[in-house]
C-alpha cells in the first residue's frame, strides 16, 4: 500500500478539485491492502473533464498523464457518476469509488481479472464483517 500511496502523488499534481473526482479502478482494492494497483484510474465530472480538455489532448474518451489515466465516460457507471462521485469512500484523504459501485462497474465488465477482484471485495467484506 506504501508504493500505491506514493503514486496518489501524481493525482495531487493534477490539482483537481474536491468533489469533481474519484479514484476507480484497482485503487478501491488497493488503499484497501486487497490487492496493488499499477496505475490510477480517475473517473472526473463533466466540468473537470471539460477543463482538462482545454488543457490537455484526450486520447478517444480518456486522458494519460503520468500513470493517471482520467475519463469522463465509464461504461455502466456513466449514468450515475456524479452519485458515485458525491458518495465516495475518503480515505487517507483521497475520494475512492466505493466497494459497492466498484462491485457494480467490475461486474458489468465481467472480465477474468474483475471477477477475481469481486471475489477478492467478498472476501475483504466478510472478513470486516467480524472484526
Amino acid at each position: 500500500m506504501k508504493a500505491f500511496l506514493k503514486r496518489l502523488e501524481e493525482v495531487d499534481r493534477l490539482q483537481l478539485p474536491k468533489g469533481g473526482y474519484v479514484i476507480g479502478g484497482s485503487g478501491p482494492l488497493a488503499i484497501r491492502g486487497i490487492r496493488d494497483a499499477v496505475d490510477i484510474d480517475v473517473l472526473v465530472k463533466k466540468q473537470v473533464w471539460d477543463a482538462l480538455n482545454f488543457q490537455y489532448t484526450p486520447e478517444k474518451n480518456y486522458l494519460c498523464i503520468g500513470s493517471v489515466e482520467i475519463g469522463y465516460e465509464f461504461l455502466n457507471l456513466s449514468p450515475i457518476l456524479n452519485e458515485v462521485i458525491d458518495n465516495a469512500d475518503i480515505i487517507e484523504g483521497y475520494p475512492f469509488i466505493s466497494l459497492k459501485h466498484t462491485i457494480l462497474w467490475k461486474k458489468h465488465l465481467n472480465r477474468e481479472k474483475d471477477q477475481k477482484d469481486i471475489a477478492l471485495i467478498e472476501k475483504y467484506q466478510a472478513r470486516s464483517a467480524l472484526c
